[in-house]
């Protein structure tokens, strides 16, 4: 897979936040002047105003923010009483993220496979993975397309099984006429800059209609609270609040999410007409009743660090998302799972590549990452 530079051509970023901020940035230094000049840095009525309007987009009753995404599963699963002795089952394909914030409450995470036709945990799988100590199973609504919540939850074969979307990577999407976020018992989301509602910095939340569990989280955040009894907490807490800065700055940026994932929709759409016919496999569509947001357009092919060093040398971009399953990342053989375990899982990590997608990435932009993939993948296999 050879190639030619292409001159002073600039390159296609995977991501350009400066292009998708640049429209926002006098509404951005005015917010950050006024919460400046107010002083309240943590905690106060711009997180709550925030915490009310997300709640509501997603359809829920309670929105918990918290410092980032992999906080807001582990807060979730402590507000929950998930800790030592307990299993949580999970996507073997996930962010490693997902299976630390299992860790890190004392659980154990038990991977299933996915379904190669989806990319999501499979539910045919899920009924052989759970057993008599698992208290959550945690689909993982991966690069913005739904996973089928309602399947892996019956796969649970009517056990007290709590469902927590993992949702870092989905604001926005839809299932069966609601919002991801709303499926479940809580959800977890990240806003960490890259992602479809991004901060200026670290963040993620806790979405749920249980007041319980949203006041638990709340103290979990803070030391046990304002509201609550600081001398005598009842769990171990600890601060990952959502600052003021970053609350202000989503909110902000939230009534414009369903703009730019109907951009990236419009993107992915065009991707598929460009790519048509190639030696590669598309992302799945959307799935039925739902609606996919593409926070990544991942496609599958062979050889695929020989083509992305080639469209690297060609001036675009491209990720990995993820190159190896958790169950053989460094420092996880732990778990017990060997290579062979998760075939799916394992084929998916060795081909996925992640295409230049964001708000505002122009039809020339896709049509030059199209046309290298094209000129590539047909040199490679000339029949």
């Amino acid at each position: 897979m050879d190639s030619a530079p292409t001159g002073e051509a600039p390159r296609v970023a995977l991501v350009d936040l400066a292009r998708s901020l640049a429209p926002l940035l006098p509404d951005i230094h005015a917010r950050l002047d006024h919460l400046a000049a107010d002083g309240a840095f943590t905690l106060g009525s711009e997180l709550e105003a925030f915490e009310r309007d997300f709640a509501a987009f997603c359809g829920v009753e309670h929105c918990v923010g918290v410092s980032n995404g992999t906080d807001a599963l582990r807060l979730a699963l402590l507000a929950m009483d998930v800790g030592a002795g307990d299993e949580v089952v999970t996507a073997a394909n996930t962010f490693i993220g997902t299976v630390e914030a299992i860790a890190m409450t004392g659980a154990r995470p038990v991977l299933v496979d996915i379904d190669p036709a989806t990319g999501a945990m499979d539910p045919r799988l899920v009924a052989a993975a759970v057993g008599p100590v698992t208290r959550v199973v945690i689909p993982v609504h991966l690069y913005g397309r739904p996973a089928p919540v309602a399947e892996i939850a019956a796969a649970c074969g009517g056990r007290p099984i709590v469902v927590l979307e993992d949702a870092a990577q989905a604001h926005g999407a839809m299932l069966a006429g609601r919002r991801i976020g709303s499926l479940g018992k809580a959800a977890a989301f990240s806003f960490y800059p890259t992602k479809n509602l991004g901060a200026l910095g670290d963040g993620g939340a806790v979405v749920t209609d249980d007041a319980a569990l949203a006041e638990a989280v709340r103290a979990l955040r803070h030391h046990q609270g304002s509201s609550g009894d600081r001398r005598a907490p009842t769990r171990v807490a600890c601060t990952a609040r959502l600052d003021t800065l970053q609350a202000g700055i989503l909110r902000l940026k939230l009534p414009h999410l369903e703009r730019w994932n109907e951009q990236r929709r419009a993107a992915a759409a065009r991707y598929r007409v460009a790519l048509d016919g190639l030696a590669l496999e598309l992302p799945p569509h959307d799935p039925r009743d739902g609606r996919h947001v593409y926070h990544l357009f991942v496609v599958a092919v062979e050889r695929r660090d020989e083509l992305a060093a080639a469209l690297d040398r060609d001036g675009v971009a491209t990720g990995i998302h993820y190159p190896r399953p958790v169950h053989r990342e460094p420092g996880w053989e732990w778990l017990g799972y060997r290579e062979g375990d998760f075939p799916a899982a394992e084929s998916a990590a060795a081909r996925v590549l992640s295409l230049p997608l964001f708000p505002g990435i122009t039809d020339a932009e896709v049509n030059r990452v199209a046309g290298a993939l094209r000129r590539h993948l047909e040199r490679a296999d000339p029949a």
